[in-house]
């Protein structure tokens, strides 16, 4: 449909500045003498920003008062202001306001995207929301391939200016934000959202499948940001890079191309969700994103050639569950409690990986990235494994309905 394709494209071209310090860290690492705590949190701001920015959103009543595509284009413009803020940020704590500032805003973003998408699907929302989420993910690689063309990211290129990857992301974004304004109405299946209060939340997760689902989603958001944000960080130190003409441009081209994996692997689990059912999807995609983490984990110093491969198998993997989690999620929840539970969800997830995208470069520092990778494939271990006990439980419930 029209109205998707556009949404997608505005979702992914928005959504481009969450990573945008992430693309660049080595250079501000230098340009600011950041240790690599100091730059586990300008990612870690973005995250909490997100949560604060949802939970004040849906708290205050705002995502049901504004259509929801007026609150992507004013959460995108916005967002780009406040990536754009870095560049007069000078220091850590400037970087930490205008990636704060940037999360919140991006709150009023991707939630509203899905939310509008929902309006245009029924039969086939499993797949619109693997669009979606696709198109999120095309974004998260879209720093990357920035710096790729300005000449890459990592420790080879500590020369190439921060800036143009700041500047071009931001700039994108409002065109992200000003495509929405193409979309002339919601879709046929629009209904009003309900307004969220905490009550609703927390009588929500009495019932065991949208619990079951709430752990599936942190599991897979324990690994998932932490992967997105540091994968540029992994590529550029790889030793079968060394000898390559342009490193720095090398390491950026394969982390934007093993990031943008992932919109293929949101859109085969949204098909495979319709078909076969979102917990037997889940499953597989959480297992395969487990055992591609460490494969990375035991191949990453060999042919370069092999590491990519697994790199993309990663990265293809990491993602392609998310959108299941979430639609499991509004499929068990009340019909009139669906805005407290994933308002949870996501708070829940968001948090969660804020700590691993803290936790990962303090692990390689004091370790090294096998340990690091271990520990993401673990969480997304413990996410499948919730989600297989709400698998068997349908499937028990499924026999009891037959006998």
């Amino acid at each position: 449909m029209t109205a998707v394709a556009l949404l997608a494209a505005a979702t992914a071209l928005a959504m481009g500045v969450w990573f945008s310090a992430a693309a660049v860290v080595p250079q501000l690492s230098l340009a600011w003498d950041l240790t690599p705590g100091g730059s586990a949190l300008l990612t870690v701001a973005v995250q909490l920003g997100f949560v604060v920015g949802a939970l004040v959103s849906a708290g205050t009543g705002l995502a049901d008062r504004v259509p929801a595509r007026r609150l992507l284009t004013l959460g995108a413009l916005g967002a780009a202001v406040a990536n754009a803020g870095l560049l007069l940020a000078g220091g850590l704590a400037g970087g930490l306001v205008a990636r704060l500032a940037t999360g919140a805003l991006l709150a009023l973003v991707y939630p509203s995207a899905l939310k509008e998408v929902a309006t245009w699907s029924r039969r086939r929302r499993g797949t619109a929301m693997g669009v979606m989420v696709g198109a999120l993910t095309l974004g998260t690689a879209l720093p990357h391939a920035v710096a790729a063309l300005g000449g890459g990211t990592g420790a080879a290129a500590d020369g190439v200016p921060w800036q143009p990857v700041v500047v071009v992301t931001s700039v994108l974004a409002v065109v992200g934000g000003l495509l929405v304004l193409l979309v002339r109405r919601s879709g046929p299946h629009a209904r009003p959202p309900a307004t969220f209060d905490r009550h609703a939340a927390l009588t929500a997760l009495r019932r065991r499948p949208v619990v079951l689902a709430v752990l599936g989603y942190v599991g897979h958001m324990w690994e998932l940001y932490a992967m997105w944000a540091w994968l540029g960080v992994l590529v550029a130190g790889l030793s079968s890079l060394d000898g390559a003409a342009d490193p720095a441009r090398g390491a950026a081209s394969i982390t934007a191309a093993c990031l943008a994996a992932g919109a293929l692997g949101c859109v085969l689990a949204g098909v495979l969700g319709d078909r076969v059912g979102r917990p037997a999807s889940v499953v597989l995609c959480g297992t395969a994103s487990a055992v591609a983490a460490l494969a990375v984990a035991a191949g990453r110093q060999g042919p370069l050639l092999l590491v990519v491969v697994l790199l993309a198998a990663w990265g293809f993997w990491v993602v392609a569950d998310s959108a299941q989690l979430s639609a499991l999620v509004t499929e068990h929840a009340d019909p009139d409690l669906v805005a407290g539970a994933v308002a949870v969800q996501m708070a829940a997830g968001y948090l969660t990986s804020a700590v691993t995208v803290w936790l990962v470069p303090v692990l390689v520092a004091a370790t090294s990235w096998s340990l690091a990778l271990a520990v993401l494939a673990a969480g997304s271990l413990a996410g499948v494994a919730a989600v297989g006990v709400l698998w068997r439980d349908q499937r028990a419930d499924a026999r009891s309905a037959g006998a």
